[in-house]
C-alpha cells in the first residue's frame, strides 16, 4: 500500500479536532441575519462570544472644527473644551484601550499542532526509499487543545468589563475637572474685560477733570502746582488701562489653551458679564448631589466591584488547566492513534500569592472608596461655605457701599470744579471710588468662581 494515502484518515481526524476546539467559541455566536456581519461587528470579534454590553463599539472621535469660534458663551466654551481639548482627547482614548482589553480577555487558547519525522535516513541515502520509510521511520502528527478550568475565561471577561467601567468613570471625572478649569478661565476673562472697560471709562472721566482744571488754572483759580498734580495723576489712570489690557490678553490666552487652540480663534470674544446669581439650597442638598453625580465617587464604588472581580479571577487562575492531545503515528507499517490528558498537580503552586494580594486589594479598594466619599463631602462643604461668604460680600457692596462711593466721587468732582473742596480731598475721593469699584468687581468674580467650584464639587452644572 502506498505510504502517503494512509495519512488521509489522519487528516480527517485532525480537522475534526480543530473544529471541536473552535466550536465552543462559535456556539456562543447567534446566527447573523442579512449579511456576514452582525450590527457592524466583524465576525472575528462576534465569534469571541462577548456579551452585547462588552462588544466594543467604534470610539467616536469628533473632527476638529473647520472654522474656529470667534465668540463664545460660558456654556459654549465648556462644550468646545469637552470636544476639542487635546489632553481630554488623549485621556478619553483610555476607554477604547480598555475595551480592546475585553477582546483579549475573551480569547480562547489556540489549538497546538505538532508534526515530526523520526528515524529518517537523511545521512544514508541508499536507505531512502518507500519500504524503509514505511517500515522503519516514524511519523507523528499531534493536535492538542487546552481546556481552561475554573471559569477563567468568564472571570477574565468580567474583570475586563469592570475595569472598563472604572476607566469610563475616570474619564468622566477628567471632563468634570476640565469644565471647572474652563469656567475659571472664563470668569477671569470677564473680570479682565470689566476692569478694562472701567479703567477706560475712568480715564475718560479724569480727562474731563483735567480740562476743567486747565480752565481753572488759566483763570487763576488754582495754582500751577495743583494743576501739575492733576496732570501727573493721569499717569495712574493710563497705567491702570495698560495693566487691564495685559490682563485681558493673558486671560484670553489661558482660556484658549484650556478650550483648545483649534477650537477658538486668536481674536475671539467672550459673551457675558459679571453677574450675581443668588445661591439656593442647603449644604445637605449639595452633598446629596455630589454622592449621586460625582464620577470620581462612582469610580471608587466601581473599584470595589473591580477588586472583587480580580479576586475571583485570581481564585480561578488557581485551577489547573486540562490539555487534551490526540496523536497519529505511522511506524512499522502501522497507523496508530493516541489520546493523552495533561494537567498540573497543584501540590505547591495554587496561585496563593495572587489570591492573597487580590484579597488585600479588595480591602484597599473599600478604604479608598470611604476616603473618596469623605473627601468629596468635605470639598462640597468648603465650596458651599466659600460661595455663601462670597454672596454676602457682594451683597454688602450692592446694599449701599458701591452707591455711596459713586455719590462721594460725584459730589467731590462737582465741588472741586467749583472750588468748594481742595485738590487733596478730590483725589482722595477719586481713589476711594476707584478702589471700591475694582474691589466690587473682584468680589463678584470671586463669587462666580466659588459658585463654579460648587458645581464642580457637586458633580453637576444644574444647582438647586
Amino acid at each position: 500500500m502506498p505510504l502517503f494515502p494512509r495519512f488521509r484518515c489522519a487528516r480527517a481526524v485532525f480537522a475534526g479536532v480543530l473544529l471541536a476546539g473552535a466550536l465552543p467559541a462559535l456556539a456562543l455566536t447567534p446566527p447573523s441575519h442579512g449579511g456576514s456581519q452582525r450590527a457592524g461587528i466583524p465576525p472575528t470579534v462576534a465569534a469571541l462570544g462577548l456579551p452585547a454590553a462588552a462588544q466594543p463599539a467604534p470610539f467616536p472621535r469628533p473632527p476638529l472644527p473647520a472654522t474656529p469660534a470667534r465668540q463664545v458663551t460660558l456654556g459654549q466654551a465648556i462644550a468646545l473644551a469637552l470636544a476639542f481639548n487635546p489632553s481630554l482627547r488623549a485621556d478619553a482614548m483610555a476607554v477604547p484601550e480598555a475595551e480592546a482589553n475585553q477582546i483579549t480577555a475573551s480569547l480562547r487558547p489556540n489549538p497546538v499542532f505538532t508534526w515530526d519525522a523520526l528515524f529518517v535516513p537523511y545521512f544514508d541515502p541508499d536507505k531512502f526509499n518507500r519500504a524503509f520509510l514505511n517500515n522503519s521511520s516514524e511519523f507523528d502528527a499531534l493536535v492538542g487543545y487546552t481546556f481552561e478550568r475554573g471559569g477563567k475565561r468568564q472571570r477574565r471577561m468580567q474583570a475586563a468589563q469592570e475595569v472598563t467601567a472604572v476607566t469610563r468613570s475616570d474619564v468622566a471625572d477628567v471632563r468634570r475637572r476640565l469644565g471647572f478649569q474652563v469656567a475659571q478661565q472664563f470668569v477671569a476673562v470677564l473680570l479682565a474685560k470689566s476692569t478694562l472697560a472701567f479703567a477706560r471709562r475712568d480715564l475718560a472721566s479724569f480727562n474731563q477733570t483735567i480740562q476743567v482744571s486747565r480752565a481753572r488754572y488759566q483763570a487763576g483759580q488754582i495754582s500751577e502746582g495743583d494743576y501739575l498734580k492733576i496732570k501727573l495723576q493721569r499717569l495712574q489712570f493710563q497705567t491702570d488701562v495698560s495693566s487691564a489690557q495685559l490682563n485681558l490678553v493673558q486671560a484670553r490666552a489661558s482660556l484658549r489653551a484650556a478650550v483648545g487652540d483649534a477650537a477658538l480663534a486668536r481674536n475671539f470674544h467672550v459673551i457675558g458679564h459679571l453677574v450675581f446669581t443668588p445661591l439656593h439650597g442647603a449644604a445637605d442638598d449639595y452633598r446629596a448631589l455630589a454622592l449621586k453625580n460625582r464620577p470620581d465617587l462612582r469610580a471608587a464604588r466601581q473599584g470595589i466591584t473591580a477588586a472583587r472581580g480580580q479576586y475571583l479571577l485570581a481564585k480561578a487562575n488557581g485551577k489547573r488547566n486540562l490539555t487534551v492531545t490526540f496523536g497519529y503515528t505511522h511506524v512499522s507499517a502501522a497507523n496508530t492513534g493516541s489520546l493523552t490528558f495533561n494537567m498540573q498537580i497543584p501540590v505547591f503552586n495554587r496561585n496563593q500569592g495572587n489570591i492573597e494580594h487580590a484579597a488585600y486589594a479588595r480591602l484597599r479598594a473599600r478604604d479608598m472608596a470611604d476616603a473618596a466619599r469623605q473627601l468629596a463631602l468635605m470639598q462640597v462643604s468648603r465650596a458651599y461655605d466659600a460661595a455663601r461668604t462670597g454672596a454676602r460680600v457682594v451683597q454688602l457692596y450692592q446694599s449701599g457701599y458701591l452707591k455711596q462711593a459713586r455719590e462721594s466721587r460725584s459730589i467731590s468732582s462737582y465741588a472741586y470744579t467749583r472750588g468748594a473742596v481742595s485738590l487733596l480731598n478730590f483725589l482722595d475721593a477719586e481713589r476711594s471710588y476707584r478702589s471700591t469699584e475694582l474691589a466690587y468687581r473682584r468680589a463678584l468674580a470671586a463669587y462666580m468662581l466659588a459658585r463654579e467650584q460648587l458645581m464642580e464639587m457637586a458633580g453637576t452644572r444644574h444647582l438647586p
